[in-house]
């Protein structure tokens, strides 16, 4: 018999949370821009829930801005604001490319971005 896999209410509760948080922040980019990108608080959860927040983070389609800025929203409401950082690569690079990342969790090789925008975390 396989062990079954709990799921705590906080943690469900954290990974609906980071669903509609995601869809808002694709819809809002798309019709506002970056400006008008804004992540509702999470709901008050323990800061373990956010094994919600990634789970949904891994599992739904998303570019790194979406992610970032949901990932911003549910760090600031547990007391870690961090920026948002955009870069993109150092000239001679055939094409545009930029990337997102929260400044607390680099992903991947960013020592070929270089910043070129910060979004402060929200006060809380």
């Amino acid at each position: 018999m396989l062990p079954r896999s709990r799921v705590d209410l906080p943690s469900l509760r954290a990974a609906l949370w980071a669903a509609r948080a995601l869809r808002v922040a694709r819809r809002d980019l798309k019709r506002q821009g970056l400006e008008g990108a804004q992540v509702a608080p999470p709901p008050r959860l323990p800061a373990s829930a956010g094994r919600g927040v990634m789970a949904v983070l891994r599992r739904q389609p998303n570019s790194c801005l979406e992610r970032a800025l949901v990932l911003q929203r549910w760090e600031a409401s547990h007391g870690a604001g961090a920026d948002v950082i955009i870069g993109v690569p150092a000239l001679g690079e055939d094409e545009f490319v930029a990337h997102a990342w929260l400044e607390t969790m680099p992903d991947g090789s960013l020592d070929r971005f270089h910043e070129i925008l910060r979004i402060p975390a929200p006060a809380e």
